[in-house]
């Protein structure tokens, strides 16, 4: 049995001196959030029983309170043997604070609760949402709108403000005996929490440099000469002082010069007056129409320093085009929140999946208790959700990040009677936000997707002696007929699921409403059976569905025929039946040959939804991509399989330097365990223009590691081509771990010096850490 050693009881003076101390540490961080005497920051700093909500027979009362750093939850653990870390959660990382019954925990298990009380905390990664009851309409208030604030003011720091803030919760952290004042010992334990490790005879020299009162112990001044010194960043002072007078300031004319020279910034004089407006701190500087040191760090470190180009982060591509012309952000078996045979279904799912841009989102649909159809993977365990529920959330989120059309993927295998269910539910539910028929009377080609904002269009089955979906021949008197079934979830390969599909006896037909049928407009799934004859043309609104396996093929062996009927056909690629494990197939291959709804899983994090996301962070994350114009053209000749027929936009060399990192984030959360960082750039585009080349490794050092690596790529189809770099803690025994990758396209890519903001595993930005680039890009001869 581990013993417990007890903590020296201590007076009532020294508790009270710490409570005081923990207070004023307290309204330091409110001051620096923009949030001194703020109501709602005071209640969550005093905290409040809540109680949690998990299921209908677990509801039980729990203290929740917001730490003095003002970026930390406490909640009170009755688990024996709960580690103090996991009592905390961060701020950060909390994607949403939803009032009411708005999770699937609180509309199952709290309706008895009226909804002013109620609340939840839904987080960035796959951990469960927070379902949580405050005692009054109060207390949830001062809830939502506190953790809203603390959110918003935090994400509207700038780095510099992010780095201080995080730098001196750290300091306190590492203050062990909570005297405001740092020994020798406590400074080499910050340094480890920082993610550096530092000998004990550089760890003395700082010391003591900082000592200057030599009383072996720094405080106040002593300890912010010691945060310049951790923070200093000599390969920006470097570009500086070439640009700089002798009084430390770049006159607005020096940087009109290093925004056009070094930057190749087009508009480089207009840019530079508001750049000092922007992120000078000093006054004296911004009267002078100058810019000092710290004005410098700061706009390298904003959007405008970034490496994604931000005038790519509204739309500004032409969105008139046909919907065939885009590619589409798309999931595959949206519903899932794991793997594809044992995990959970939830409208959660859903939510996260619409919330990143997705577009295009699946419905696998079963007939299910009381009449009502329910949604989950057939053949499988997973768990089942109402198609009422999922209709819903699509209602209630769809256009929350994007305003362009979203459509439904229907994967039916309902009775005649559920399927007008269906239809039902989406009618009443979606109401005019469901397409219903064709925009404009248009029935030559698709409507273009700033046609169709605020839509939600319907992939599925037809019947086939119905009037076609764009209003033309027929006989609309049908009420049903047997339509071909396309059933996804019966090519899995796995024994259990082969049995189970044995047993049911499946068929190769399906019954279709006409009511679930008049729902389809523009996307009629049919089977493909070939590209199509020039004298027999399919009509525009006939989609298909393939397997990576068979898209791959066709690309493969047909590319152009392919690409050309990508330019007038919509066509959707989903994950081969193999993978139950919810792995993802490489994208970029589909888009080469111009998919549009190239589905992935979006709950499986890794380089394949690292690559999807960094292509659809462009257009204003919009969730449509217009496909390049060799693309969309009906003369094309492309095939990226043999690129060397024709002209493609001009070929590009991209010369790439890997400078420095910065707070790179610990992987092992051991205090002793440093990051041992490289970086790896990888280009994925057509095959010839497919590369990676990786940094030196440096040891012990995460916090300001220094690689100055220089790099050269030659691309081919640059519009084709993503740029993706990845950082990793380098293991001699056993695989990598990944610390952080940020992927953007080639045609974003801004030149000069620049800084990555890493994201997380899930796609989430890092609060500080970053690369530091310099970027430059030539013409190929």
């Amino acid at each position: 049995m581990q013993c417990i050693r007890r903590q020296p009881k201590r007076s009532v003076s020294e508790e009270n001196i710490l409570r005081e101390q923990s207070r004023r540490v307290a309204e330091l961080n409110g001051t620096r959030l923009g949030l001194k005497d703020d109501k709602d920051l005071k209640f969550l700093l005093k905290g409040s029983q809540l109680l949690k909500v998990k299921s209908g027979s677990w509801r039980k009362e729990r203290f929740y309170k917001l730490q003095e750093d003002c970026k930390t939850i406490w909640q009170e653990s009755k688990k024996m043997l709960r580690s103090p870390e996991s009592q905390i959660f961060s701020i950060e990382d909390i994607r949403d604070v939803r009032s009411g019954h708005k999770t699937e925990g609180m509309e199952k298990y709290a309706k008895d609760v009226p909804e002013y009380r109620c609340f939840s905390i839904v987080f960035k990664d796959q951990r469960k949402n927070l379902d949580l009851i405050a005692s009054s309409e109060d207390d949830a208030n001062h809830w939502i709108s506190g953790l809203g604030k603390i959110i918003a003011h935090s994400n509207s720091m700038n780095q510099k403000q992010k780095l201080q803030h995080w730098i001196h919760t750290c300091l306190r952290k590492a203050d062990k005996n909570k005297d405001n004042k740092m020994s020798l010992k406590e400074l080499k334990n910050f340094l480890k929490e920082v993610n550096i490790e530092v000998d004990d005879y550089h760890a003395k020299k700082i010391f003591q440099h900082c000592d200057k009162s030599k009383t072996e112990a720094l405080e106040d001044d002593e300890i912010e000469e010691f945060y310049k010194i951790l923070t200093e960043r000599k390969e920006i002072d470097k570009i500086f002082q070439k640009y700089s007078d002798a009084e430390g300031f770049m006159s607005c004319q020096n940087l009109v010069r290093f925004l056009y020279e070094t930057q190749q910034e087009e508009d480089a004089v207009v840019a530079a007056p508001a750049l000092i407006q922007k992120y000078e701190p000093n006054e004296r500087a911004k009267r002078g129409n100058a810019m000092t040191k710290d004005g410098f760090l700061m706009y390298l470190l904003s959007d405008d320093g970034n490496i994604f180009n931000s005038s790519h982060r509204k739309v500004y591509q032409d969105m008139t085009q046909p919907l065939s012309h885009y590619l589409v952000s798309s999931s595959h078996n949206t519903y899932l929140m794991e793997d594809q045979l044992t995990g959970p279904s939830s409208t959660e799912a859903y939510i996260r999946a619409l919330t990143k841009g997705c577009r295009c989102v699946e419905l696998d649909c079963w007939d299910g208790p009381n009449s009502e159809p329910v949604i989950y993977h057939g053949y499988t365990l997973t768990s089942k959700i109402l198609f009422s529920d999922v209709i819903k959330a699509i209602k209630n989120y769809a256009f929350k990040t994007s305003p362009y059309p979203v459509i439904i993927s229907l994967e039916n295998h309902c009775s005649v009677d559920q399927q007008k269910v269906m239809a039902q539910h989406m009618t009443t539910i979606l109401q005019d936000m469901l397409l219903v028929a064709p925009v404009d009377g248009n029935k030559s080609q698709f409507p273009s997707p700033e046609q169709l904002k605020g839509k939600i269009l319907v992939k599925g089955k037809k019947l086939s002696r119905q009037e076609d979906p764009t209003g033309t021949n027929g006989n609309n008197n049908l009420e049903a007929e047997d339509v071909s079934d396309e059933d996804e979830a019966a090519e899995i390969e796995d024994e259990s699921v082969k049995t189970e599909i044995q047993q049911k006896g499946k068929s190769d037909t399906l019954k279709l409403a006409k009511e679930l049928s008049d729902t389809v407009v523009y996307c009629k799934s049919v089977h493909f059976n070939g590209f199509e004859d020039p004298s027999h043309p399919r009509a525009f609104y006939e989609m298909s569905s393939f397997t990576e396996s068979k898209a791959l093929k066709l690309a493969q062996e047909s590319g152009t025929s392919f690409v050309h009927h990508n330019i007038r056909h919509l066509s959707r690629i989903y994950p081969a039946g193999w993978r139950t494990d919810s792995s993802n197939y490489n994208p970029v291959d589909m888009w080469n040959v111009g998919c549009q709804i190239v589905a992935l899983n979006f709950q499986t994090a890794g380089t394949e939804m690292d690559v999807y996301q960094g292509r659809f962070q462009d257009n204003g994350f919009s969730g449509y991509v217009l496909k390049p114009e060799f693309l969309r053209d009906e003369q094309t000749k492309f095939n990226p399989k043999s690129i060397t027929e024709g002209t493609w936009g001009t070929k590009k060399k991209l010369l790439l330097k890997i400078i420095s990192g910065q707070q790179l984030p610990k992987v092992n959360k051991s205090k002793n365990s440093i990051v041992d960082p490289k970086v790896t750039v990888e280009i994925h585009g057509v095959q010839q223009d497919n590369n990676k080349k990786q940094t030196k490794v440096i040891e012990n050092n995460g916090f300001n590691p220094k690689w100055d690596e220089e790099f050269t790529f030659d691309i081919e189809i640059p519009a084709l081509a993503l740029v993706r770099f990845v950082v990793e803690d380098f293991d001699m025994s056993t695989k990598n771990d990944f610390i952080g990758q940020y992927t953007l396209p080639f045609t974003s890519l801004k030149r000069g010096y620049r800084h990555i903001h890493l994201l997380t595993k899930n796609g989430d930005p890092y609060s500080s850490s970053t690369l530091f680039v310099y970027i430059d890009i030539q013409d190929c001869d």
